[in-house]
């Protein structure tokens, strides 16, 4: 399957190789290309870099992955058109490090970025996940004998079975919180990660979610 992600940073170069690892075919979309010459070189023939919309065009799955608000206009620049029917991973969070450490939770209910994400892409499904952990976890979700918990949230159940299997391949427990209106209550999550991390300068804690 092919995947495409909206982003460059470390944490999609960190799903990217992730995927790559698990043998998805997958592209990299950036404002700058070369940026990712180092990348692409090291992540072998199944790697590709291209234009957010290159890579929103190439996966069949496409995340999420530009930093904060700005997911907004890479999503603009990429084509509404160029999600239309696919699921859309939101891996986004509502933080303004403006003024800087810990940073500002932006969201409001019923204004959540991954709310926001749907409305920009009303042809897509878009799927809130990833986002309340840390990269370095990310595709490894195991703390010695105990397993973290994923949270995801979106409105199509077939979009939300997909990203279920994609977590479960890296070993995550999956808990599906409801429709896309949620993902408020995920970037709070996040927020409570960040701020936990400045906090006690730790960055590799993850949430898990008991029941019995």
């Amino acid at each position: 399957m092919k995947i495409g992600i909206i982003g460059s940073g470390d944490v999609a170069q960190t799903l990217a190789n992730g995927y790559l690892a698990k043998g998805y075919e997958v592209k990299l979309g950036t404002r700058s290309a070369e940026k990712l010459s180092d990348w692409k070189e090291k992540a072998g023939g199944d790697a590709s870099v291209g234009s957010f919309a290159e890579a929103a065009q190439f996966g069949k799955v496409v995340f999420i992955c530009a930093f904060g608000a700005a997911a907004l206009q890479a999503i603009e620049l990429a084509g509404a058109e160029n999600f239309q029917g696919k699921t859309v991973v939101d891996v986004t969070n509502s933080l303004d490090f403006s003024e800087g450490v810990p940073p500002k939770f932006t969201a409001t209910v019923g204004n959540s970025l991954g709310e926001r994400i749907q409305n920009a892409l009303p042809e897509a499904k878009v799927v809130k996940a990833f986002n309340t952990i840390n990269r370095t976890t990310m595709i490894d979700p195991h703390f010695g004998e105990e397993t973290a918990t994923l949270f995801i949230a979106g409105n199509d159940a077939n979009a939300k079975a997909e990203t279920r299997r994609l977590a479960e391949e890296f070993g995550w427990e999956v808990e599906d919180l409801g429709g896309i209106e949620q993902a408020f209550f995920l970037e709070a999550f996040a927020s409570m990660w960040v701020n936990y991390a400045f906090k006690y300068n730790s960055w590799t804690h993850a949430f898990k979610f008991l029941k019995k």
